[in-house]
């Protein structure tokens, strides 16, 4: 099922509640792949964001994602200028993710701060497949076009963990806007991944993404990232992401708490 059918499929059940099937082209193991639980939820917490642009996420993956699944949002709070609203999933076997959105009005201000530039790597024409083989990888990416821009591949046993890659929604159909960004956003495999030698399981526990533009714009769908772990201990690391449009331009950041087994 594309992006755009999954959206659509998304039914009223009571109130606010939203109910949808995941789709088996969308998993990830035992589990929904995490950008596109983060962009349900984010997706029906949007009726009472007050038409305000988001401005920051934190989702907590508490249990795998499969088979039907509710999305109920609640307003936390609504001032004059931010709307904060959370969102629980849930399932057959319960809670299955806890989400905190905020909304935030744009404001008029004396700061203009923005020292997040791109790194220099090919563009996405001239960058070659993240995966070596078509069809090879996650069954979730195959919903992506995702191409290696620099750093290290996963298993290469690289000493450090640093990660650029180009990718975009492979549905012409998806708009460019935050949802869609959110779903895209967790597509590469965890940075950490590339000090692997074999392969070993992985599981993302918590996301925290900060939209940084109401005007997610974007040549051809492309949009760049670049995943960094700073730690790798005790069973866990703690990496972070940046995402650029085409222009070099910042539209997110974000940290991630994932669980390693090896």
């Amino acid at each position: 099922m594309k992006y755009s059918e999954l959206l659509a499929s998304i039914a009223p059940a009571d109130g606010n509640v939203r109910s949808t099937g995941i789709p088996e082209n969308w998993m990830q193991g035992r589990t929904a792949y995490g950008g596109l639980t983060a962009a349900l939820c984010l997706d029906a917490a949007l009726p009472l964001s007050a038409g305000l642009p988001i401005r920051a996420a934190q989702v907590a993956f508490v249990g795998p994602v499969n088979g039907t699944v509710r999305c109920q949002p609640q307003l936390l709070r609504q001032g004059k200028n931010t709307v904060f609203v959370s969102v629980r999933m849930t399932g057959e076997d319960g809670v299955l993710a806890e989400c905190i959105f905020t909304f935030g009005a744009a404001r008029s201000s004396s700061l203009h701060l923005s020292e997040l530039p791109p790194p220099a790597v090919p563009s996405a024409a001239d960058a070659g497949n993240y995966f070596r083989k078509e069809g090879h990888g996650p069954t979730f990416a195959q919903n992506f076009d995702i191409r290696f821009a620099g750093g290290s591949i996963p298993m290469s046993g690289a000493k450090d963990a640093d990660v650029s890659i180009w990718m975009r929604h492979r549905d012409p159909e998806t708009p460019n806007n935050a949802v869609a960004l959110l779903a895209l956003a967790d597509a590469p495999p965890p940075a950490a991944m590339a000090m692997f030698t074999a392969p070993a399981r992985i599981s993302s526990m918590t996301w925290m993404t900060e939209f940084l533009t109401e005007d997610i714009t974007t040549d051809d769908r492309w949009f760049l990232a670049r995943h960094t772990a700073q730690t790798a201990l005790n069973g866990y690391s703690s990496q972070q992401m940046v995402m650029w449009n085409t222009s070099g331009a910042p539209v997110m950041i974000g940290r991630q708490t994932i669980a390693i087994f090896t």
